[in-house]
């Protein structure tokens, strides 16, 4: 956002970022987000396509973060793989402990424990494994340890003021580091298989196609709460002061207020979203793997808020939809060629759309919907941020 017509007042001009919660126009585009992910692809999907879909929708918990964090607050991380990695890992080792009951695993030399961990002559449940019988514990767990690192990665980064390109190196050192650990200590984390075979979730199958049609549903609502919190924290006053510090974070600091404070609350709060995206992945899909946790996940998932645009929560999760739908239709009919199509696809935002989806629609789209009387607000501007700020 251009500030040069501010930067001679010496002020902050507060009307420019005074917005409702949702405008008319907002409320209508979240409408239509919940019937499209409530209605209509339940209603037209066969159970495997809408599992696939499912399976989306948690990558764009992910997404809806980065929004937050790369598109309002000028923090761009190549590593929230680690975040959805970590929570769906909490979640896969309560449901591996659950599934490897005394009785399941009688035929185990060590019954009583995971597999993998008999498979490499482990004799004992570890301790940091120990706390996950406890669903309670599981759930605070999944949001908690993502957080924590976050606060550590962010605390050790923004207090140096380290960033721009070198905190989105660093995240994604750390993400394949995170992944080589994973991998290296396989009679822990089941290694480069990652953590597999998980049937129940408190007694409750979840591999039944009645149990993956709920979980559908628990995700999509999930994901509407997600976004409506990520609104809550855009149009509040944190959400502001972070849009400025985007923009000219010096002025910020000068004010007094202390920045990577901020900017801390922004990562750590993407980091908790992501983490709930993972918990969700792991139940829907049956497993979790280092392969989630890696560059290449971190990277697509940069990839989904640009193509949706990384100033639109609502963009985020149709980029997310579209991104992933055109993976797996490509894919399938030319898996050797989709690496280099996701490439040129996100070289081809950068280029010619910046501002993604949500960008093309305010442009091409938006103008001949608002000369329909009475569908939006009367003011032209009012509520567009809503859906995409235009980079002026």
């Amino acid at each position: 956002m251009g500030s040069s017509s501010h930067a001679s007042t010496g002020t902050l001009d507060k009307s420019r970022f005074a917005n409702p919660f949702f405008t008319r126009e907002g409320w209508l585009y979240f409408a239509i987000l919940a019937v499209l992910i409530l209605v209509v692809f339940p209603l037209t999907l066969d159970a495997f396509r809408l599992n696939n879909v499912g399976k989306y929708l948690t990558y764009a918990f992910v997404a809806l973060g980065l929004v937050l964090c790369w598109g309002h607050s000028g923090i761009l991380s190549l590593g929230q793989g680690i975040f959805f990695g970590l929570g769906g890992y909490c979640m896969a080792m309560f449901l591996k402990l659950e599934a490897s009951s005394p009785e399941n695993t009688a035929i185990q030399s060590t019954p009583g424990i995971p597999d993998f961990m008999d498979w490499n002559q482990i004799t004992e449940l570890p301790w940091f494994w120990a706390p996950f019988h406890s669903f309670g514990f599981t759930l605070i767990a999944i949001v908690a340890v993502p957080m924590i690192l976050a606060f550590v990665i962010g605390f050790a980064m923004f207090t140096r003021r380290v960033g721009g390109v070198y905190f989105a190196i660093i995240t994604q050192a750390i993400a394949a580091i995170l992944t080589i650990l994973i991998i290296g200590q396989q009679g822990y984390t089941g290694g480069v298989n990652g953590i597999t075979d998980l049937r129940t979730l408190l007694g409750w199958n979840i591999r039944t196609s009645e149990a993956q049609f709920i979980l559908y549903f628990v995700c999509a609502g999930l994901l509407l709460a997600s976004l409506l919190l990520c609104r809550a924290v855009h149009v509040s006053k944190l959400g502001r002061l972070v849009i400025a510090i985007r923009d000219k974070e010096d002025r910020v600091r000068f004010s007094g207020y202390d920045v990577a404070a901020f900017k801390i609350f922004v990562f750590c709060f993407a980091a908790g979203i992501a983490a709930i995206g993972g918990a969700l992945f792991t139940l829907q899909v049956g497993f979790m793997s280092p392969t989630f946790v890696g560059i290449v996940p971190s990277i697509e998932m940069v990839i989904f808020a640009a193509v949706g645009g990384r100033l639109s929560f609502f963009g985020a999760i149709y980029g997310t939809l579209l991104v992933n739908y055109a993976k797996s239709t490509f894919s399938e009919t030319f898996p050797e060629l989709w690496l280099f199509a996701m490439g040129g696809l996100f070289i081809a935002v950068v280029m010619a759309f910046p501002d993604g989806l949500a960008g093309l629609y305010h442009r091409h789209v938006r103008p001949h919907l608002a000369k329909i009387p009475g569908l939006f607000d009367r003011q032209s501007g009012r509520g567009r941020d809503v859906v995409a700020q235009p980079a002026e």
